[in-house]
């Protein structure tokens, strides 16, 4: 099973997609680390020698911002913005869509479950 950036990748893939399996890197990223490692996309993870490998690990290690590393920038931005007093940062402190997405009647991936609000109960049963 071979390792990239601290992170097996599946060895019974093709290697575009096993590269995929790292943060920072999608399909169109993995074809062009391929194609300048000059490495056929289609060819299993397993099926790779050492000198390919090392290869493929040089290019991200010197072009690309992976796993650990990219994490951290993300959660530096993210926290500079809250710092700032931004309308960005006090929607991510508040857990809400950061990007003008309405909130009305979506945005239950950022908001979580709905919490469910108690109706005016009782009302007729005061007037007697």
């Amino acid at each position: 099973m071979p390792r990239i950036s601290g992170v097996d990748i599946p060895p019974d893939k093709p290697i575009w997609v096993s590269l995929t399996y790292l943060y920072g890197i999608g399909r169109s990223n993995s074809r062009v680390i391929l194609r300048e490692a000059g490495i056929d996309p289609q060819r299993r993870a397993k099926e790779l020698s050492e000198e390919e490998l090392a290869k493929i690990i040089g290019i991200i290690d010197r072009d690309y911002l992976v796993e650990g590393g990219l994490r951290r920038v993300m959660t530096q931005n993210i926290a500079r913005l809250r710092d700032i007093g931004s309308y960005r940062g006090s929607r991510h402190r508040r857990s809400l869509p950061v990007r003008g997405q309405r909130t009305r009647s979506n945005a239950r991936t950022r908001k979580g479950p709905r919490k469910t609000v108690a109706g005016k109960k009782g009302v007729k049963e005061l007037s007697k």
